[in-house]
């Protein structure tokens, strides 16, 4: 299993953990960097992970994300590719970073866009190129797919 978490989803566990759903979206989020720690799942970095966590004004944020690009197995790069797609997903209602962010996804060929961000979630729900899920989600997910 392949997957690419956004800068959301990497961010999770530093937001407030007095909401429950915040809480558990950060467990999970954990339990998804431990199977890639012991390689169960594969991790997906691109450029533009590089480019938003860059701006992270915390710094301690900002390292411990940056951490993660030496346990991916591939670093998508930018292409002409990546942009049109991305483009195309503006044009559906997507961030331009959002966008950037999913077209990377698909072109580093992810089973998996693991995002906190439900209107991220709503828009590409039915979006065929990629499973675009939530972290809590994608837990039955591994866990179906270890059984």
């Amino acid at each position: 299993m392949k997957v690419y978490l956004d800068n959301c989803a990497f961010n999770r566990p530093f937001d407030d953990q007095s909401h429950i759903r915040i809480r558990l979206e950060s467990e999970a989020k954990l339990y998804i960097q431990e199977k890639i720690k012991n390689n169960n799942i594969d991790l997906l970095w691109s450029y533009i992970l590089e480019i938003e966590n860059d701006y992270n004004p915390f710094e301690e944020k900002r390292r411990a994300i940056e951490k993660w690009k030496k346990f991916a197995i591939d670093d998508i790069e930018e292409s002409e590719i990546l942009l049109q797609r991305a483009n195309g997903l503006i044009k559906l209602g997507v961030k331009s970073k959002d966008a950037l962010h999913v077209s990377a996804a698909v072109e580093g060929q992810a089973d998996y866009f693991i995002t906190t961000d439900d209107g991220l979630l709503k828009k590409l729900f039915e979006f065929k190129l990629i499973k675009v899920i939530n972290p809590v989600d994608i837990v039955g997910v591994i866990n179906e797919h270890n059984n």
